[in-house]
């Protein structure tokens, strides 16, 4: 149907006027797509493992922790940072239903609750978070399941409790943080479990141990699954690659082949290089550093880049280029061919990506209080934001793909900013007709499709 130009557009000049009235009476909500997150903290009883995980306070406040965490998440969820910020939104209807709250708590009662938080809730609260994604892992029943490790940077510049003064390549020179280890899983792109360090610690610090607990958990709900460890350099130790060889964990790990000059020395020779394809080549031996009791496989790769051109430019059709090299090198107890180590090894870089989603979007590098335990607490909040959000498409979607030479996700996940600003940020009325419930939200065809698609879920 062709329309007119009159039929499209219309002058409009008058601005109109703006009248506040008390959400309460008319039970105006701006966040009428949360209304998908309750089905889901629903359908997990949510609610009801976050209490659990403080039964053991012998004071049970007003506004308990298990409350506050909840705030944390739905926080983060709806798109801001600081706890001032929920003023922005404290007399929201719809998010007051899915707090089960009549009166949302003051930002000076949120931080004195998180303050006081203790060693014991933050326990409480990492296991049902990994139990969580432990539940969902059982459900897929994985052939393989692939953990990657690697720290990441929580900068304060104020003092916190537990931090110190570390690495820190991308805030201000002698910013505390914290250096918190994290174990993701590939497949689904979730954070199984996380182990919070002082910002100047190793890498490596605590992770022999924290990778066999993570592996052992993994192992308990996929008992005949292949498990496999991604690492990069600094988790490069006899320790830990042993360790992981003792469980039959399949491993890829970077090596800093710097440190050793015997390697280099391996690596220089010439005539012994493999072709891959027009850019990689490699070779491999089976070696161990001098202290070590044991040699592993470890595949010296090399990839064909450009060398910078410096000086004027010839700009000729025929102008001559000079290429070098760029080497890395793998150590692994994986018997496939090098070709698929190399996919497989680099398919690491997309925990960097789900880092980089957890921090711009749930929040996880922020800092409340100054308390260690509930910066704790909310770092895990932080996690369950994020971990929530892939549970609620994994939920209302099938696999799409299977496994891949680099481990890819087996669902193709939108982000929480995109979840955010599709689905959850939609104006709504909560009204009582012949007295039921329900949400009025604007006619627009593709968010009534995806909503009652996440509302259809069993």
């Amino acid at each position: 149907m062709k329309y007119s130009k009159a039929d499209v557009a219309f002058r409009a000049h008058k601005i109109p006027e703006v009248v506040f009235e008390a959400a309460e009476g008319l039970k105006l909500t701006s966040f009428g797509g949360l209304v998908i997150y309750q089905a889901l903290f629903d359908r997990l009883d949510l609610k009801t493992k976050l209490r659990k995980c403080f039964m053991h306070k012998k004071i049970a406040p007003i506004y308990g922790l298990h409350r506050i965490v909840l705030i944390m998440m739905l926080n983060t969820t709806l798109g801001y940072r600081k706890l001032r910020d929920t003023d922005y939104y404290r007399d929201d209807p719809m998010v007051l239903r899915v707090l089960g709250l009549k009166q949302f708590p003051d930002v000076s009662t949120i931080s004195r609750t998180l303050a006081a938080a203790d060693a014991k809730d933050v326990v409480n609260v990492r296991q049902m978070a990994q139990d969580m994604v432990l539940f969902r892992l059982g459900q897929e029943r994985l052939a393989r399941a692939t953990l990657d490790f690697d720290g990441s940077v929580l900068t304060t510049m104020k003092h916190a409790e537990g931090t110190a003064v570390g690495f820190n390549k991308k805030k201000k020179k002698g910013a505390r943080s914290y250096y918190p280890l994290f174990c993701t899983i590939a497949q689904t792109g979730q954070f199984l479990d996380m182990h919070h360090r002082a910002g100047n610690v190793h890498d490596s610090n605590g992770a022999p141990e924290f990778a066999k607990a993570c592996v052992d958990k993994a192992r308990s709900v996929l008992p005949g699954a292949v498990i496999e460890a991604r690492f990069d350099s600094a988790f490069f130790s006899e320790e830990m690659l042993g360790g992981l060889a003792d469980d039959k964990v399949e491993f890829t790990a970077s090596v800093p082949f710097e440190r050793f000059l015997e390697l280099k020395k391996i690596i220089e020779k010439p005539g012994r290089w493999r072709p891959i394809d027009d850019t990689w080549s490699y070779f491999e031996t089976s070696w161990k550093p001098k202290s070590w009791g044991r040699k592993f496989r470890f595949i010296v790769i090399r990839q064909v880049v450009k060398e910078q051109v410096k000086g004027p430019l010839q700009l000729h059709l025929f102008e001559p280029r000079s290429y070098k090299f760029e080497y890395k090198v793998i150590v692994t107890n994986k018997k496939a061919k090098a070709k698929k180590i190399l996919a497989f090894h680099n398919g690491r870089g997309a925990q960097e990506k789900i880092f980089a989603e957890a921090k711009s979007q749930a929040q996880l590098e922020y800092v409340p209080v100054r308390r260690l335990y509930g910066n704790q607490l909310y770092c895990l909040a932080a996690m369950l934001a994020h971990n929530l959000t892939r549970e609620l498409q994994m939920e209302s979607g099938e696999r799409e793909f299977g496994t891949s030479e680099k481990r890819r996700s087996l669902w193709t996940f939108e982000s929480l900013s995109t979840i955010r600003q599709r689905l959850v940020q939609r104006a709504a009325r909560l009204i009582r007709p012949q007295g039921r419930l329900t949400l009025v939200m604007g006619a627009n065809d593709r968010v009534r499709e995806e909503i009652e698609r996440h509302l259809r879920v069993a």
